[in-house]
């Protein structure tokens, strides 16, 4: 929930940036900061309640359900403001917002079919990679000489790409999945006299 209750102030902050009224334009790279740590507090937070949930074996059905959600609903709405903005192109946002939909069309098909698709090596980098670039393009500062756009465009783009394999290895894990249900059943039926 705490995380839900961020999204507005985080697309509130990138909104603000893309206004060019005077007494907002010298608050854009505060704001830019702004979005960019409570995307990071949110996703410490999302790290520590799910560790703390199988920790404990407190999963709930609400905590399942919203914690994707959030998730989602986070990196969709601050990969679009900051196209908006002109920091990362509508393509990789296309990309990366098509795998998250895809993804989870696959995982409601595989609970329908009794199945679990873990996450793999791909996905994990590919939210890595993400995770830490969006915040540098939402800062979009170089502090200390830190290029943080380039870094954060070229973390979105490896993420980009991370995506499309982690579609890959989603899409054949269930297949494998599906395929030896289908054999294990057929294989029941046989035995059946």
């Amino acid at each position: 929930m705490f995380r839900v209750l961020l999204i507005p102030v985080i697309i509130g902050s990138m909104f603000a940036n893309t206004l060019v009224w005077d007494w907002v334009t010298p608050w854009h790279k505060t704001l830019g900061y702004v979005a960019a740590i409570i995307l990071v507090a949110a996703s410490i937070t999302d790290f520590f309640d799910g560790y703390i949930a199988r920790k404990r074996n407190i999963v709930t059905v609400f905590g399942s359900f919203l914690d994707p959600i959030a998730d989602k609903f986070l990196v969709i709405s601050s990969l679009i403001m900051l196209q908006e903005l002109g920091r990362v192109p509508g393509l990789l946002v296309v990309v990366l917002v098509l795998r998250e939909l895809y993804i989870t069309s696959l995982r409601l098909l595989a609970t329908e079919r009794g199945l679990s698709v873990p996450v793999g090596s791909a996905g994990k980098w590919k939210t890595a990679t993400q995770m830490v670039g969006i915040p540098f393009l939402m800062a979009f500062d170089r502090p200390f000489g830190i290029p943080m756009p380039e870094l954060g465009f070229g973390l979105i783009a490896i993420a980009s790409l991370l995506s499309v394999f982690s579609a890959l290895e989603y899409s054949l894990g269930l297949l494998r999945k599906m395929k030896a249900k289908r054999k294990m059943a057929h294989a029941k039926n046989f035995q059946q006299p």
